[in-house]
């Protein structure tokens, strides 16, 4: 039985320390030095919290296709260096403009917005570096296909597009499939990359990654939809940051569309979805099945 608990804590801790040594003054200085504020900035925005799903994902994708974690690591550091960019920039006052995350200050608040939007600006680019590094795998041409498809998860076809349209969808209301849409972008592209990077970490061929794709893009599906349930249901305590505001706001979600049950019913279905596209790889893709069911029941 895969230990689920025990493979997320060492991930946790694995990207904690990583991060803590990546995101250093000196490492991040050239051809001047870096700015001590925005370090600062970047450290509190990125360390310290956070279940480090997306480097999780990266691993164990990556372990299908018999890659050690270790050797995965950098490449997760570079997803969650995008995904903790999102979450400062998302919290700004433009944007989500919220005070908490992740039970703390938001950068903008422990900061200014200002050091908030450069550190988000610095997050992003260093990630891209951490692709090109040769530390992160040994042949340039996989370092530039993760960094393509990270560049493809994370801008405008996909997560910075799927805030535009959730902006868009604020002031304009969404119809039909828009809100499934959107969410696949602003969420699931992510998710997506992070599975897929480990992927191609692992030398996948191409029948092995377009499964490994069904399985990522059923899980980010899910993983939004059990967040909006969580906005309806869940405590500000238990989540870190304040919650209902989807509701408050008069924000369309597929919970309001379907009902609290009918959204608890499709998030089954999904990660049903997500566990049936696994089937070809057996025990080795344990820790992804682990995940999914993990989407469906947390509870913050």
């Amino acid at each position: 039985m895969h230990d689920f608990a025990a493979d997320i804590a060492a991930c946790a801790k694995d990207v904690e320390a990583g991060l803590a040594q990546h995101l250093d003054v000196a490492r991040l200085s050239g051809p001047g030095p870096a700015a001590e504020r925005v370090v600062a900035a970047m450290r509190h925005g990125a360390l310290d919290g956070g279940k480090r799903l997306r480097p999780l994902l990266v691993r164990q994708a990556a372990a299908i296709f018999n890659v050690s974690p270790a050797n995965a690591l950098t490449a997760g550091l570079a997803v969650e260096m995008v995904h903790c960019y999102s979450l400062i920039h998302d919290d700004l006052p433009a944007m989500d403009d919220d005070d908490l995350r992740r039970g703390r200050l938001t950068v903008h608040k422990a900061f200014d917005e200002a050091s908030a939007i450069l550190a988000g600006d610095a997050l992003l680019t260093h990630a891209f570096g951490l692709l090109a590094d040769p530390i992160c795998h040994p042949d340039p041409s996989v370092r530039i296909a993760l960094v393509t498809e990270l560049v493809a998860g994370s801008g405008a076809g996909g997560m910075v597009g799927g805030q535009m349209r959730d902006i868009e969808g604020e002031q304009g209301g969404f119809s039909g499939d828009q809100i499934s849409t959107m969410q696949a972008m602003k969420t699931g592209a992510l998710i997506r990359a992070s599975v897929r990077m480990g992927a191609i970490l692992g030398g996948a061929d191409a029948r092995a990654l377009s499964v490994v794709t069904a399985y990522a893009e059923a899980a980010g599906r899910a993983f939004q939809l059990a967040d909006d349930i969580l906005d309806v249901t869940a405590t500000p305590e238990a989540m870190g940051k304040a919650t209902g505001k989807d509701a408050n706001a008069g924000k369309q979600t597929l919970v309001a569309q379907l009902g609290l049950d009918g959204a608890k019913v499709r998030l089954a279905q999904t990660v049903n979805d997500a566990l049936s596209a696994l089937r070809t790889f057996g025990p080795k893709a344990d820790g992804l099945r682990a995940t999914a069911r993990y989407f469906a029941s947390r509870e913050n």
